[in-house]
Parts: C-alpha cells; sequence; structure tokens
C-alpha cells in the first residue's frame, strides 16, 4: 500500500533511529526529507509546507517526556503531524427507528458503484438492513453492474433503466423503499468533474430530493494533485461528512486522495483495497501512518507517550528530590519555569524573591535555556542519563551538533553539577540558589 510514501518515510525515519545524537542540523534534513516524500505523493504543497513547519518547531522546542528516547519523540510528532490530515478512526452513527440516507459522490471512474455495493455488503454483515437506489443515468450499464454485485448480499437495489431523470429515480426509489424495515438507504450518483456545472446542478437537485443523513465522497486514490480541488468542488455543493478511497491496492501516489480530508473537512472512513465485494476496510489512521511509517501499529509508541505523560511528573520529582537528577531533570525545571508566561512575572509573585532579578538578567537566563536546548538535545541517551561520562571529546562532538562553543557546553555540565549538589543539600528548595549560581540572583 502506497510503496512509494512508505519507502520515503521509511528512509527518512532510519536516519533518525541509527544517528548518534539528535541536533539541529538532523531534524531539518529529516523535515527536507518528509517534505520530498509527500510531494513525490501529490500531497498538496501547502499542506506539506504546513506539516514539515510544525514537524520542524515541535522536534526543535519539545521536551520528551521522562522514559521515552528522543527517537522516538520524534517519530511520535511525525504521526501527530500526517495524523492531522487523516483525523480520527469514525464510524456511521446511524438513527434508530428511522431509514438513515447515504448518498455517495464523486467524480466518474472513481468507484462509486463498487463502493456501494461493498457497502451494503458491509453493514449487512454488521446486522444492518440495507436497500440501494441506483441513479446513475450517464454510465451504461450502471444499474445491471449494481444489481448483479448487490444480489450476493441478498440486497435490493431500486432502479428504472428507461428514465434519464436522477432526480425523480430518487424520489421514486425512496417511495418503494417506504414502509420497508430498513435501517439504511445507499444512493448511487452518476460520475461528474468539478467542471461540469449541469452536472452539479443535478446533484443539488438529488440532494434536495433525497434529503440525506451523510453525504459520501468517493476517492480515486491514483488520482493525484487535482484530488484537493475536486474534493472541495463537491464540498461546495453538497457538504461531505465521510470520505472513502477506493484503489489503494496498486496506487502510489494516494497522497493526494489523502489531501481530501483536508480539503472537505471530513474524516476518511473505509478504504478500498482490492476488487472483490469484500475488499473494503474500515479505515484506521493510527494503523495507516504506522505502515507509512515502517513502524507496523504505532499505538505503542503513543500509548507509551501518554502513560510516561502521565506518570512523568511523580517519577521525575522523586529522582530530583533524592540527589538524583539528571540533565533531562535539570533542563525540565529549566523550561518549567521559563514557559509560565513571563519569567520575571513569576519570580516577582515568589516571596523572597520579588524586585532580585533584574530585566536583562532574565533575559540572559531565557538566551541561555535556548541555548542550552540544543546542547542537551545532541547528547546521547546515555550522556544525560550520567552527565559524569562527559570527558574533553565528548564535550567537543556535543558543542558540534549543537552549533555552540564549547565553553557553552562546559557552563552547562557546571550549572547542572551546582544545581545537583544542592538539590541534594537542601531536599528541593533550590530557587534562589540556583538564581545565584547561575549569576542571575
Amino acid at each position: 500500500m502506497l510503496d512509494g510514501l512508505k519507502n520515503s518515510l521509511s528512509d527518512a525515519i532510519k536516519k533518525i533511529v541509527k544517528s548518534s545524537g539528535i541536533d539541529e542540523e538532523l531534524i531539518k534534513e529529516l523535515s527536507k526529507d518528509v517534505q520530498r516524500a509527500l510531494l513525490q505523493s501529490d500531497v498538496n504543497v501547502r499542506l506539506v509546507l504546513d506539516i514539515t513547519k510544525h514537524l520542524e518547531e515541535r522536534a526543535l522546542n519539545e521536551i520528551p517526556p521522562p522514559g521515552l528516547s528522543r527517537k522516538d519523540h520524534i517519530i511520535k510528532i511525525l504521526y501527530d503531524e500526517l495524523s492531522k490530515l487523516l483525523g480520527n478512526e469514525s464510524d456511521f452513527n446511524f438513527k434508530p427507528g428511522t431509514q438513515n440516507k447515504i448518498i455517495l459522490l464523486g467524480i466518474q471512474g472513481s468507484g462509486k458503484t463498487t463502493v456501494a455495493s461493498k457497502l451494503a455488503k458491509f453493514l449487512s454483515r454488521q446486522g444492518y438492513k440495507v436497500g440501494v437506489i441506483g441513479a446513475d443515468t450517464y454510465r451504461p450499464g450502471a444499474l445491471v453492474q449494481l444489481k448483479t454485485m448487490c444480489e450476493k448480499s441478498n440486497v435490493e437495489v431500486y432502479g428504472e433503466e428507461s428514465n434519464k431523470d436522477s432526480p425523480n429515480i430518487v424520489k421514486n426509489g425512496l417511495k418503494h423503499f417506504e414502509g420497508q424495515p430498513l435501517d439504511v438507504i445507499l444512493i448511487d450518483t452518476a460520475g461528474r468533474h468539478k467542471e461540469e456545472k449541469d452536472l452539479l446542478e443535478e446533484m443539488e437537485r438529488i440532494n434536495k430530493v433525497a434529503d440525506p443523513d451523510l453525504a459520501l465522497l468517493v476517492i480515486d486514490g491514483t488520482i493525484g494533485q487535482q484530488c484537493f480541488n475536486q474534493a472541495e468542488a463537491f464540498h461546495n455543493t453538497i457538504p461531505v461528512g465521510g470520505i472513502i478511497i477506493t484503489k489503494l491496492d496498486s496506487s502510489a501516489k494516494g497522497g493526494g486522495a489523502l489531501a481530501a480530508s483536508a480539503a472537505t473537512g471530513a474524516q476518511i472512513m473505509y478504504i478500498g483495497t482490492g476488487e472483490r465485494i469484500d475488499d473494503l476496510e474500515k479505515f484506521s489512521p493510527t494503523r495507516f501512518v504506522g505502515r507509512l511509517l515502517g513502524m507496523g501499529d504505532i499505538q505503542a509508541v503513543l500509548d507509551l507517550a501518554k502513560r510516561l505523560e502521565n506518570e512523568g511528573d511523580d517519577v521525575r520529582m522523586k529522582r530530583i528530590s533524592s540527589g538524583k537528577m539528571n540533565m533531562d531533570d535539570f533542563f525540565y525545571q529549566l523550561e518549567e519555569v521559563t514557559k509560565v508566561g513571563s519569567l520575571k512575572g513569576l519570580l516577582d509573585s515568589m516571596p523572597g524573591l520579588s524586585g532580585m532579578v533584574k530585566n536583562d538578567q532574565v533575559d540572559q537566563m531565557e538566551d541561555r535555556v535556548s541555548k542550552w536546548r540544543y546542547i542537551i538535545q545532541s547528547m546521547t541517551k546515555e550522556e544525560k542519563a550520567d552527565p559524569d561520562l562527559l570527558n574533553s571529546s565528548r564535550i567537543k562532538r556535543i558543542a558540534r551538533g549543537s552549533g555552540w562553543p564549547e565553553g557553552e557546553v562546559k557552563e552547562l555540565v557546571k550549572n547542572y553539577k551546582n544545581s545537583k549538589n544542592m538539590m541534594k543539600a537542601s531536599k528541593g528548595r533550590q530557587m534562589q540558589g540556583t538564581l545565584r549560581k547561575m549569576g542571575l540572583g
């Protein structure tokens, strides 16, 4: 599935996984690799730039929760940003005791008729009673094809071979099924193009007659860039509530189809993965993006991240107060101080510190935290866990990776050690001493 995009993203991820340390240069390289992969898969340029901009900003600025490696955290960020294209897993919200009407839209050749029969069988297997109206009056043989495929599921199809008035067929079909114990009525329509105004106007008339509970846009996974504009044109005619993507079994350019959800704001609900009537599956963004990233189901990483975020603060504070603080813990403390609105305002509100710190000293502290972020990100997992490992050769490597002089790395290590020693002595009451040791108090 989407082999081209999958291979490109997997190659980009491998660079992160195999690196000895994460620095700004590597993150920017990842951003460019992801850009290239998405553009080659025909994802809309604007969406690509949005995704990679957020990826870069978050990867540079976010600190992973304690216990989650920086590499896994960056993969999670990439997952988050790709998932914004796809939304959350969603399903039909059928109203009980009524006939729920679903209309299928899409351009000619997108596979609506096949999807109608596949969806009819899928819903029948779930215990719903389904009827289908064939209102495609433009494609020869469309009604015969629909009836033949739906017979396999024992689903009745209403259609009028000699009638070319689609809105009239829909009206008659609804009347035919009226009173029958059906849960769902699927309405198959003719394929149309965003430039075919007469067909779009006909679609409006069908929509008025049908008054559907849901409009599903059927998108061909192979059409590429034009998908975004097509989806937008349909959505402007009839508000699209869900998307089904077809032909993902053979497509290497499905990125354009994924962008349809961004154009309409609708969720991808189902995907067609083959020719057989059973080849329709519920769409799972987690599994899908996991496949693209070459990681199988990424849910394990996401669950770990969530669990660590919830547990992390308690574990971290116990470690800090017991004098076993590591470099991540030290930076966490500084981040917590600087991210709570204005640092100056925070310090002024604390008893014993009000008026102690001047504005230029606050700026100096915030500058140092910004520099130290890049330095710490350039350390290996082992170095952050045990900064005593930092000898001269390691400091040189970290300086090169972070883009800051060796003196700044040494200054960071010095302040870390001072803070750790004070934590042991004062059992947590270190704010004033830390400021003084940093030359800011």
